[in-house]
């Protein structure tokens, strides 16, 4: 998963999580302030009763009453007073029930004790707790209907200025990663980027990218060398031992030996030449302009191994379209890569065995050549290292030096087409190459 979608995953949680948080805690808190509220109100109601009864007497209540009450027409207010006597208690406000012309009533009630001309009052000053919370559904929907427009708003900024924070990392990883083509020759300029860690990242990308370029140049470079230099004393020492067998040497024992140094040589020669061949091939010495039609290819090869294929008995079948045409190769490396896989499916098949080339167009404009025997197979756990160099399956005698497919491996690469393999043991093998039909 991408690193900005686990953040958009992130984001989008967090946000929903603090929603339904605030959803179940919202009525509680409306509840609370409309409480509040009223307190507050009933605090100012009764200095309010106080300033009058400071202003004009307890008369303009009272008047000549001993107790005084007074509430609103729907019963939604109230204010009453009368003798306190030698209570002595402190303020409160508290939620009580107080009986109304006959009913009984759930009040906010403010209860204060005050002194008048020598004698105390007790003062109530009350509000229907039904007024109370009228409002509470009400602010409710509009405190949802706030709180999802601040959280989509905010989730859309979060995520602008995420894709912003992270579009640097994104450009490390398609210029510097993703589209870049080993060896590393082109040259990609610095990221531009404010934030220091992604700077320090693709500075580092770069250092390490030319230190991988370097080392891979020096083996290269060995690789060639040393090949160049093999074929000297191999050709001279091939030279000798010919001339050695074409004189009449009575010991034939000796002969005998001098053969089989020769065939050793031999092979040593068809090892150097393939190092020679990869060697060329990573440094871009063979053009890619040809026009290669698979039909005509495997025809051509079929020529030249038709002969293995009746030494061994086995039955060869082609199923190739005749319209096919592949662009931008080279059609010497393209044969040499096909003829090394049917050389291995020859090599490595049983007697009286099958061969079967065939082809498939696949949506998205690619080609897939395939290439299916039914040999003695590879083990499931060979088979990750079977385009390594020197890397031989080692289920037979049969000669091989694991530069054959290494090869194929190589020549796919610089074609930028890909190459993958599916086998079991006892039951065959079949590679896949995929070129891209524009």
């Amino acid at each position: 998963m991408k690193l900005f979608t686990k953040l958009t995953l992130f984001i989008t949680l967090s946000k929903m999580a603090i929603a339904i948080l605030f959803v179940l805690l919202l009525p509680f808190l409306v509840e609370d302030i409309a409480f509040r509220y009223n307190d507050n109100y009933l605090k100012e109601q009764k200095k309010k009763v106080l300033s009058v009864i400071w202003k004009n007497g307890i008369d303009a209540y009272l008047q000549g009453e001993e107790n005084y009450g007074s509430y609103t027409m729907l019963k939604e207010e109230y204010i009453s007073m009368e003798p306190a006597g030698n209570a002595r208690l402190p303020d409160t406000i508290a939620t009580l029930q107080r009986v109304v012309e006959g009913d009984t009533l759930t009040y906010r009630v403010l209860s204060h004790i005050f002194t008048y001309q020598h004698n105390r009052y007790m003062l109530e000053v009350g509000k229907k707790t039904a007024t109370i919370s009228q409002y509470n559904r009400p602010l409710q929907k509009v405190a949802l209907y706030v709180l999802f427009g601040l959280i989509v708003l905010t989730t859309l900024a979060d995520l602008i200025f995420t894709r912003l924070l992270l579009r640097p990392l994104g450009v490390i990883i398609s210029t510097r990663l993703v589209n870049r083509k080993f060896p590393f020759k082109d040259h990609v300029p610095s990221i531009k980027t404010s934030t220091t860690d992604f700077r320090y990242l693709d500075d580092s990308l770069v250092e390490l990218m030319g230190k991988i370029n370097e080392a891979f140049e020096k083996e290269r470079e060995f690789t060639s060398n040393a090949s160049h230099e093999l074929m000297t004393p191999i050709t001279i020492l091939q030279n000798k031992m010919e001339n050695l067998i074409a004189e009449d040497s009575p010991d034939e024992e000796l002969q005998r030996k001098i053969i089989g140094m020769m065939k050793t040589l031999h092979r040593l020669k068809k090892i150097v030449h393939s190092l020679l061949l990869i060697s060329r091939i990573e440094n871009d010495q063979f053009p890619k302009t040809d026009d290669v039609s698979p039909y005509l290819l495997l025809t051509e090869l079929m020529e030249e191994l038709e002969h293995r294929l009746e030494d061994k008995q086995l039955q060869f079948n082609m199923r190739l379209s005749r319209e096919i045409v592949l662009h931008h190769l080279n059609h010497d490396l393209i044969f040499q890569l096909v003829y090394n896989l049917l050389n291995n499916a020859i090599k490595y098949n049983v007697p009286q065995g099958q061969i079967t080339v065939s082809d498939r167009v696949l949506p998205g404009e690619m080609y897939q050549l395939i290439i299916s025997d039914t040999g003695i197979g590879i083990g499931e756990h060979e088979i990750g290292a079977i385009f390594d160099r020197f890397k031989k399956v080692a289920r037979t005698e049969l000669e091989g030096y694991g530069l054959g497919l290494s090869i194929a491996k190589t020549i796919t690469q610089y074609h930028g087409i890909e190459i993958s393999v599916s086998s079991a043991i006892d039951k065959g093998s079949t590679f896949i190459v995929s070129f891209p039909l524009v």
